[in-house]
């Protein structure tokens, strides 16, 4: 085995997210780009005699970076690498391996929800030995480091094929090739009642499962149709494609339109789900009925004894500041701790570590339990299966029921995509600027109660998250939340989230779009966003 060391430079711009760091798939690609942000990471946690996972979602660039890694690997000391075959494992699954073999971390290579293909996006992130994404500690140093580095560390052999499961060597590096679905289906065995399921689809119900031609296909057909039952044709769309199909493997009514429609429609199955990139996302769908995020999060918070993983009880609910406060009101009722934090499933991992909380979910389509340290989108699809057999109700009869208890909490989010970064950036500064001064403020029609730029300390080790969105309250109960997103790779995404409490005696069927218009007119008249920004409407509403 011959190694090299490369001399390079820093290349500006690799400064992680809040899901690692995303670009480009051409840029990513450029001469010593992925090379130099590897070995940043190498050079941080020191990986020498080391054991960790390694896997993506297979999108355009996923193999050939994987490669690289794992020459880089080898030539940085690496004990071990415990890969999916072909390079394949979904986010979730990734972090139950490296949780599962208790190894000291992982790299998975995904952009999650983004467009694939040559001129889509690649990510790439590090996890570490819980399962979960780094916290924000160990990504500023991999940032630091990509500012100073000089050189990097590589095989010049080839690294194996990754199409046979089986053990390899890359010199003194193993390497472990497995099946990417087996683990992570048998875990969820032992979390849902797949007995209770079975029985379901034995009594004729029906599924469509869009897997968007992403990595969760193979997952979804061998626990839904080979597993579970479901009819042969259930899941669809569910061979993975480098470009995803050319689609946008988005779970949400915008980007998953034809199953929104086939779910409205006259010959509707009973239930409807998707699933994203890397299949860390979900959504729900009854027969005429869509669930939100936030909604199904509180849903699966208030049902999941009725999982056998689940029966004791949960410990709590954690979601993202932007996630509606539906599930808060589950949390109150079961008499457990609810957590507001910022967006970023990291956010969470102390909470679940520290057994502080069970279920959580953020509005971006993300719900997880502590079975892992990811999103989590089949378990999601599962777990509201698993709630529809038990209860033997329709979709629309549990959320009908859930609201007659709770309340509705209307719920939608607004995205401005692309926009100058310049300009979304002096947005949201001057918006911050005149917070002090918004309590007492009418705006267009509605009193502004309390405004805030969101600060988080973590309840568990006291670190810190500041400056993570602008949220503004209503006399009235409205609440709307604006915050640049961190997850695209072109110009700045403004996004805004809407939300206004309807209680259980109040009217809870109108279309949320009309419940939530004078929430979104009050905060374009505080923020200036159409005029600032040139947009006449969102680019995207969900």
């Amino acid at each position: 085995m011959t190694f090299e060391t490369r001399a390079t430079r820093p290349i500006e711009g690799q400064k992680p997210g809040t899901s690692g760091l995303r670009k480009k798939t051409a840029v990513f690609s450029e001469p010593d780009y992925l090379e130099n942000y590897v070995q940043a990471i190498f050079d941080v946690i020191e990986p020498a005699g080391k054991t960790y996972v390694l896997g993506g979602d297979g999108r355009f660039f996923n193999d050939k970076a994987i490669q690289t890694i794992l020459r880089m690997g080898a030539a940085n000391g690496v004990a071990r690498m415990i890969v999916g075959r072909e390079g394949i494992l979904s986010t979730p699954a990734a972090s139950h391996l490296i949780r599962m073999n208790e190894t000291d971390g992982g790299l998975i290579l995904s952009a999650s929800h983004n467009p694939g293909g040559l001129e889509g996006d690649f990510g790439l992130k590090y996890n570490i030995a819980n399962g979960g994404p780094a916290p924000e500690a160990i990504t500023d140093a991999i940032h630091a480091r990509t500012e100073v580095i000089g050189e990097y560390h590589i095989a010049k052999d080839t690294a194996p094929d990754l199409s046979t499961v089986g053990q390899y060597a890359l010199g003194d590096m193993r390497i472990d090739i497995v099946d990417p679905v087996a683990d992570y289906a048998d875990l969820m065995e032992t979390l849902i009642d797949f007995d209770a399921i079975r029985g379901l689809f034995s009594r004729g119900f029906t599924l469509r499962f869009d897997a968007m031609h992403a990595v969760t296909g193979p997952y979804a057909t061998e626990i839904l149709e080979k597993r579970l039952g479901a009819r042969d044709g259930s899941v669809v769309n569910g061979l993975p494609s480098p470009d995803f199909g050319g689609g946008h493997p988005d779970p949400n009514p915008v980007w998953a339109k034809p199953l929104v429609d086939h779910l409205m429609s006259d010959d509707a199955p009973d239930f409807g789900a998707a699933s994203d990139g890397d299949g860390d996302r979900n959504m729900i769908l009854g027969r005429g009925i869509y669930v939100t995020p936030s909604d199904s999060l509180a849903v699966i918070a208030a049902n999941a004894h009725l999982a056998p993983g689940y029966a004791d009880g949960i410990k709590g609910i954690a979601r993202s500041m932007p996630t509606s406060g539906a599930a808060d009101r589950v949390a109150e009722a079961l008499g457990i701790e609810a957590h507001q934090t910022p967006t970023g499933w990291k956010f969470f991992s102390t909470l679940l570590d520290a057994g502080r909380a069970t279920i959580c979910g953020e509005e971006s389509a993300g719900t997880g339990s502590d079975h892992v340290r990811e999103k989590d989108g089949l378990w999601a699809v599962l777990m509201w299966l698993n709630i529809l057999a038990v209860r033997g109700q329709s979709v629309k009869d549990i959320m009908d029921e859930h609201w007659a208890r709770y309340g509705r909490t209307y719920y939608s989010r607004h995205d401005y995509e692309e926009i100058d970064a310049e300009i979304a950036n002096a947005l949201i500064g001057d918006l911050k600027g005149k917070l002090a001064t918004l309590p007492g403020h009418d705006a267009n029609g509605l009193t502004v109660t309390e405004a805030e730029d969101f600060d988080y300390t973590d309840p568990v080790d006291g670190s810190t998250a500041k400056s993570q969105g602008v949220i503004l309250h209503f006399e009235g109960g409205g609440r709307a939340v604006l915050r640049l997103s961190g997850t695209g790779t072109a110009g700045a995404t403004i996004r805004l989230y809407l939300e206004r409490h309807e209680d259980p005696s109040g009217d809870l069927v109108q279309d949320p779009q009309d419940a939530l218009a004078d929430v979104a007119r009050a905060a374009d008249a505080i923020a200036d966003i159409r005029k600032r920004t040139g947009r006449d409407a969102p680019d995207v509403i969900t």
